[in-house]
């Protein structure tokens, strides 16, 4: 026999291509949260964009790197616009045991900051109801 079966080629590369697709997201988000559940259609990522993230315990985190109490506004302060003049989209990850006062106050620093593009980032669920 002189050909060459490539199924079994296609079949590895397939698996290999959903592993990459499930794992993917799931190392961009590199501080543990236990994010709110939501039924809304997932955004496209843009390539000019800020994660903060606020733990359960009200810690907040620009990127990766734990904030001290107050240090918030200076970081949002020396962001820089990007080559259009624009703020970039900033995506806020909360712990869905936060109080609405918590996320509300970070809220209001990204705006008096200038950031108008701000996206929250939820869970997905899984529970069908109406």
């Amino acid at each position: 026999m002189a050909e060459i079966n490539v199924t079994p080629l296609v079949d590895v590369m397939l698996v290999l291509l959903i592993i990459f697709m499930v794992t993917a997201p799931l190392l961009k988000a590199a501080v543990p949260i236990e994010l709110p559940d939501s039924r809304a259609k997932a955004m496209s990522e843009e390539a000019a964009q800020i994660t903060l993230s606020i733990k359960r315990d009200g810690v907040i985190y620009f990127e990766e790197e734990a904030l001290a109490p107050g240090e918030l506004a200076e970081r949002l302060a020396a962001v820089t616009p990007g080559p259009d003049g624009k703020k970039p989209l900033v995506t806020l990850r909360a712990d869905k045991a936060l109080d609405y006062g918590t996320v509300m106050g970070v809220m209001g620093e990204l705006n008096h900051a200038g950031f108008t593009s701000i996206s929250l980032v939820t869970g997905v669920s899984s529970r069908s109801g109406g």
